[in-house]
């Protein structure tokens, strides 16, 4: 029945998914940004220590909740951990009504062929089991595209699609994320390209099958609308890609379906050094203004 109801909430939910989902990499540069620098802490448990003190900031502050904020990506040492008293995942549907997803990968192969493929993940069985038990709804995985290369988008798509489907077999469901880099020149026919590689991997899907997609916010508006509306796509959310908050939300309100799914244009504007009342203040205005930009269409 909960599973029941957290993907009724996906589907028809009034908000966007929050990620808070920095790893091992990307941490640093989160810290950095919420006013923490790499001197603040020594080693990795520090710094794990100091994100995960930030990530459970956010999630309990006040506006923070169901009513504009339908889901959450976290880190695996975040669902290992305790928010508000309880283990994370479950705080974030039990008291907050945000259904918990978990991101599983292991970061990026080298560049070839104008993509960057996920590395193998060895133990994605024994994650998802975990995850199930900790009351975690869906799983999220990046590759990114860096070029318009058919064969490089078709080796993306495809890899993504074979792992979806392992995680499909443990109840999980996936968000599929073939991100495009926002800076490369030929942005708009990379996205073309990935419209017409993913509609083929969908239709090819068994019926009944359900998976999320986490795209780059694109070029020409509604690009990705006939996503939104595939019988095997419970939802579309977009990831912010280096853009601002604000150029990231102006881009959003104009894809009709899609929602936001932002990391750093989620954190942006928030310090270590705010007093609660400024910090819950600043991350109040920023759910409200990404919460706009995602029922906007």
């Amino acid at each position: 029945m909960s599973n029941a109801a957290k993907a009724d909430k996906i589907r028809a939910g009034n908000g966007f998914v929050a990620a808070l989902d920095q790893s091992g990499g990307s941490t640093p540069k989160a810290l950095a940004q919420y006013g923490v620098p790499e001197t603040a802490y020594d080693g990795d448990d520090q710094m794990f220590d100091m994100i995960h003190a930030m990530r459970a900031r956010i999630a309990q502050a006040p506006d923070f909740n169901g009513d504009k904020v339908i889901g959450a990506i976290l880190f695996e040492m975040t669902m290992d951990r305790n928010m508000g008293g309880k283990p994370s995942a479950q705080y974030l549907w039990q008291e907050r009504g945000i259904v918990p997803f978990l991101k599983v990968d292991k970061g990026l192969e080298d560049a070839a062929n104008g993509v960057r493929l996920m590395k193998p993940i060895p133990d994605l069985d024994a994650l998802c089991e975990r995850a199930v038990a900790a009351d975690v709804f869906g799983t999220k995985m990046r590759s990114v595209i860096d070029a318009a290369s058919p064969d490089g988008i078709e080796a993306v798509v495809a890899q993504q699609f074979e792992v979806g489907k392992q995680i499909l077999g443990h109840g999980l469901i996936p968000i599929i994320e073939s991100e495009v880099t926002i800076t490369i020149e030929d942005k708009a026919e990379a996205e073309a390209l990935l419209l017409e590689t993913l509609k083929r991997h969908l239709d090819a899907l068994p019926g009944g099958t359900e998976v999320m997609l986490k795209l780059t916010l694109p070029e020409t508006a509604n690009h990705y609308h006939a996503l939104t509306q595939h019988p095997a796509v419970m939802r579309v959310v977009a990831l912010s890609g280096g853009y601002s908050r604000d150029e990231a939300n102006r881009r959003l309100a104009q894809n009709t379906g899609v929602i936001a799914s932002f990391s750093r244009a989620l954190t942006e504007g928030l310090s270590a050094d705010q007093s609660d009342a400024e910090f819950n203040k600043t991350i109040g205005e920023t759910i409200d203004r990404i919460h706009a930009a995602s029922i906007a269409g």
